[in-house]
C-alpha cells in the first residue's frame, strides 16, 4: 500500500486503545439483559441447566461489548474522558481528511464463553486499508479494523470484525 502515510501503515496489524474493563462481568447485567429482550434461554437463567450445557453459567455472547461501557459516573474520572468506541475508525477518518462515514460489513467471531466473574480486556487492529475508491456515495478509502477481547487469563473471548467506508461526498 504506498500509497498510504507512513502513520497509517505502522497502524496496520499493530493493538491500538488496548484497555481492561472497569467491571467485573456481573450476573445482574446479565438478567437485565435478557429480561429487556425476553430471552427465556435456560442457560442464561438456570445454574442446573447451565451446568449441564456449557459447564456453568455464561453471558450471552452477543453482550460482549456491554462489559466496556463505561458508567455514566465513576469516582475520580475525569468528565469526557474514557475512550470512544472503534477509534481507531475515527483516526482514519481525521487522517484521510473524511468527513462521512458507514459501517458496511460487521461480523462477530466467538471463542471462549464470558462467565461471571471475568474481567476482559480489548483493543483495537487496523488489517487493512485500501486504496481510493469512487461510490454511490462518494470518494473516499474502505478500511477492516478488529476488535479482540480476551478475559484475566489471556483466552480469546471474541473478534468484532469491521469494514468501514470513510468517504466525502460528491459535488
Amino acid at each position: 500500500m504506498s500509497d498510504l502515510p507512513a502513520e497509517i501503515q505502522s497502524w496496520i496489524g499493530q493493538k491500538r486503545y488496548e484497555m481492561d474493563g472497569d467491571f467485573d462481568v456481573e450476573r445482574g447485567y446479565i438478567f437485565t439483559t435478557c429480561s429487556s429482550v425476553r430471552n427465556g434461554n435456560p442457560i442464561f437463567w438456570d445454574d442446573k441447566v447451565a451446568a449441564e450445557i456449557t459447564g456453568g453459567p455464561i453471558a450471552p455472547p452477543a453482550m460482549i461489548s456491554v462489559w466496556f461501557r463505561p458508567h455514566h459516573w465513576a469516582p475520580g474520572r475525569v468528565e469526557g474522558e474514557g475512550a470512544v468506541p472503534l477509534q481507531v475508525h475515527f483516526d482514519l477518518k481525521e487522517a484521510f481528511d473524511l468527513p462521512e462515514a458507514v459501517m458496511s460489513d460487521n461480523t462477530i467471531t466467538f471463542g471462549a464463553p464470558v462467565r461471571p466473574g471475568d474481567r476482559l480486556r480489548t483493543w483495537q487492529v487496523l488489517r487493512n486499508v485500501s486504496s481510493p475508491k469512487t461510490t454511490k456515495l462518494g470518494k473516499g478509502r474502505f478500511w477492516d479494523i478488529d476488535v479482540e477481547y480476551v478475559n484475566q487469563n489471556d483466552e480469546w473471548m471474541a473478534t468484532e470484525s469491521y469494514t468501514g467506508f470513510g468517504y466525502r461526498r460528491g459535488e
